[in-house]
Parts: structure tokens; C-alpha cells; sequence
């Protein structure tokens, strides 16, 4: 299978929509319009340092995509990257997807100069860990969340 990774373009709004609720309901998210409208608008805002990458077979079926963002690191005084999103349709996991996405999202990390890139996930997300440790390392760094009541 040939796979493509490429920004996200307006004609990809349907197909992006349904990955993002497949991505939603994994993670047992609410998701809807406004939120879709929202992330929707912070892609495809030039003053916002959002990214958005999708992966497409040869029949330009969108297969996956991933959202990264540029995030200041004040220890370092320069910018990294942040993963927030990743996702492939179950269907298309381990036929190269997932590696054509992080290929996709090294180059735009040196293509903006990221001396590396982060991210977070859940702690039952095996399979996408077993796939990160074969890319990442694994910091010592917890996460916490603290609510605004």
C-alpha cells in the first residue's frame, strides 16, 4: 500500500470529522460540532501554531491523522513540539500508517526547527505505546491536571 502524508485541506473536513469521533469515542470524549468547528479553525489559523498531518492510500482514502501544536519550553528558552492527536483507523494499523505519520511529523518538527517533539497518553493505550517505545523515550516525567472549578 502507498501512503501519503500531507497537510490537511479543506476538502478533507468530512473524513477528518469522522476520524476525530472514532478518536473521541476511544478515548471516551465528548465530541461535537463546536468542538470540531473549533480545533477545525485553530488548523487552518496562520496566527495559531497548530498542525494538522493526514495519511491517504492511493485512492486518497484518509487513513489517520495527527494534531501537534508548537509548545515554549522556558527551561530550554526555545519552542518544541507538543503531539496531541494521533489516530489510525483500526483497519489500517500495522500497514505502515502509524509510521508514515511520524515520519510526516519529524519532518514538520525539523521543517520548524523542534529540537524534539512530546506527548502524553493514556496509560491503557498499549498498542500505542508499544508503538511509541519503538520511536520515543520514555520520560520520568508524571502528568497532572489540575480542574479550574
Amino acid at each position: 500500500m502507498k501512503i501519503t502524508v500531507s497537510a490537511l485541506s479543506n476538502q478533507d473536513r468530512d473524513a477528518w470529522e469522522k476520524l476525530y469521533y472514532a478518536y473521541a469515542d476511544f478515548y471516551h470524549m465528548p465530541m461535537d460540532s463546536t468542538i470540531l468547528d473549533t480545533v477545525w479553525s485553530w488548523i487552518f489559523d496562520p496566527n495559531n501554531p497548530f498542525f494538522s498531518l493526514i495519511a491517504k492510500n492511493e485512492t486518497d482514502e484518509v487513513l489517520g491523522f495527527v494534531h501537534c501544536r508548537e509548545m515554549p519550553s522556558p527551561l530550554r528558552g526555545s519552542v518544541v513540539g507538543f503531539l496531541d492527536d494521533l489516530y489510525v483507523k483500526p483497519e489500517y494499523r500495522g500497514t505502515g500508517s502509524v509510521q508514515a505519520l511520524y515520519e510526516g511529523l519529524k519532518k514538520l518538527g525539523k521543517e520548524k526547527n523542534w529540537p524534539f517533539i512530546r506527548w502524553i497518553t493514556a496509560e491503557n493505550n498499549y498498542r500505542g505505546r508499544a508503538s511509541y517505545d519503538k520511536i520515543a523515550e520514555k520520560t520520568p516525567w508524571l502528568t497532572y491536571q489540575m480542574p479550574i472549578e
